[in-house]
């Protein structure tokens, strides 16, 4: 039975958009707390995530430019620019020069920073496997669908705004 103000859908499960944003909300937070354990602000965090997305410095991917890390979080250049000086004087990035054009400035995370956040984050991960292993593999491919679905309206909106 439902708690009570939880709205019920058609099939009688809790409403797909309140549990999305309870979800969103339990993550968000366990961002906060890996931004304070680390000594970070909530933005540095989020510039670190999409920071390790691009590559790391040892690997042979491009990486990130300021611009493009700016536009992704929508921040201005000059905040771009406070961001990765916090996260170059913690050790978590290296900024270097396109070999192909010197003009160009590319961000990539040091192995050091995916270490820290891979112990934060490891009990999400342990959690993640008990929860997932509780559905079939069909059940799995059709929630990654609607994620990754969700994902890129939501990422889609955010840049048309």
């Amino acid at each position: 039975m439902a708690e009570q103000g939880e709205q019920q859908s058609s099939h009688g499960t809790p409403e797909l958009g309140r549990l999305l944003q309870d979800l969103a909300s339990e993550m968000n937070l366990l961002g906060h707390g890996f931004a304070a354990a680390s000594g970070l602000h909530t933005t540095d965090v989020q510039a670190l995530l999409a920071i390790m997305r691009a590559g790391d410095a040892t690997a042979a991917s491009p990486g990130i430019t300021p611009g493009r890390l700016g536009e992704e979080l929508n921040l201005s250049s000059g905040a771009v620019t406070a961001v990765l000086d916090r996260l170059e004087r913690a050790g978590h990035i290296r900024r270097t020069r396109d070999a192909a054009d010197r003009r160009l400035v590319l961000v990539h995370y040091l192995p050091g920073a995916g270490r820290m956040a891979a112990e934060w984050f490891a009990p999400v991960a342990r959690r993640t496997e008990v929860v997932r292993a509780e559905f079939t593999p069909g059940e799995l491919a059709a929630v990654a669908r609607f994620l990754g679905r969700m994902t890129g309206e939501l990422e889609e909106l955010r840049h048309s705004r």
